[in-house]
């Protein structure tokens, strides 16, 4: 019998194989998590995650050497402060410790495109995302210290703010506050799909953010469900969000190929601790490839619909592209 459909003449070697490949990753999709504390020369490994660090202000400049190096353009911020309290007023002291960290990023690496994490868990002496009272998490009292601490990061010279609380409003309020103030121009990456995620223990672990009591399913998302979240999603994009994250990213493949498709947004896929972790701990028993494994499911978020990828790989999927180059 003569053939004459024979896909695999498409897949004869790397030179037919990447002219017709439908999906590309690139060093230009990357956005790196970092974490910024207190204190001097120190750089804290985080036990759950090799490789990742709390960086004090003078090592994190350091390690922003090598972000730039490998040409990746956005890092995204989270803070730890010396004290928190039940307001969380560390995220939006003008001298906190994120602040700090964007004024000295932005003097010494201008075209490095800052992101800063706007929320309260990090700062809060109670771990959650918001003022609580008897034990609830306030909404509106919450979505105004948002705001102001988004205000602050932008004064402080950050070029997108990251608002991850799943507070209701809270984008529109960000919005409305930036443009009254003069800073029309920031962009807003909202985390419209947050799902309340068993895959973000490491990242508690590094940001110190561990609810005290309860959990935080009461704000966010409940990982059964999809239509409610391009609820969310429609909600922020009315507001004025600018790019999406979905968050986490492995297991909801199909929530970022919903918002892609529905919205035609930038989506950011969140490849989150957890994540990151799995394959960390798989690849040290030699149980997996860990580039081939990294890059298959990166690709593979990037399929699904994702335009940015906010990954703690970053610097590993860099130097292995660059290889290529």
């Amino acid at each position: 019998m003569q053939l004459i459909k024979r896909p695999r003449r498409l897949r004869i070697n790397e030179v037919i194989r990447t002219m017709v490949r439908e999906h590309h990753l690139m060093v230009t999709d990357l956005i790196y998590p970092m974490f910024v504390t207190y204190g001097e020369s120190s750089k804290t490994e985080i036990p759950s995650m090799p490789g990742i660090y709390q960086y004090s202000l003078d090592t994190f400049l350091l390690a922003l050497k090598e972000v730039v190096a490998l040409k990746i353009p956005a890092v995204l911020l989270f803070g730890i402060p010396e004290t928190k309290d039940e307001m969380g007023s560390g995220a939006y002291d003008e001298q906190g410790i994120v602040q700090q960290a964007v004024r000295l990023a932005k003097k010494h690496y201008p075209n490095l495109y800052v992101i800063t994490d706007v929320c309260l868990c990090e700062y809060t002496s109670h771990g959650h995302c918001g003022l609580v009272e008897d034990g609830t998490i306030l909404n509106d009292a919450t979505v105004d210290l948002l705001a102001k601490t988004a205000i602050s990061q932008a004064q402080a010279g950050a070029d997108m703010v990251a608002p991850s609380d799943m507070m209701d409003g809270r984008v529109g309020a960000i919005r409305e506050t930036l443009d009254l103030i003069g800073f029309c121009h920031i962009p807003i990456m909202s985390y419209a799909a947050k799902y309340a995620s068993g895959f973000y223990g490491p990242f508690r672990e590094a940001a110190g953010s561990t609810p005290q009591f309860g959990d935080r399913r009461s704000y966010q998302m409940d990982p059964a469900n999809t239509d409610e979240a391009l609820r969310e999603v429609a909600l922020d994009v009315e507001e004025g969000a600018d790019i999406i994250i979905v968050k986490p990213a492995m297991a909801y493949g199909d929530l970022i190929y919903r918002t892609k498709q529905r919205f035609g947004l930038p989506v950011a896929a969140y490849n989150v601790s957890g994540e990151y972790a799995m394959v960390k701990a798989a690849a040290a028993q030699g149980w997996i490839d860990e580039e081939r494994i990294v890059l298959e499911t990166l690709i593979g978020m990037k399929r699904a619909g994702a335009d940015l990828l906010i990954t703690y790989h970053a610097l590993d999927v860099a130097r292995w592209l660059g290889r290529e180059d």
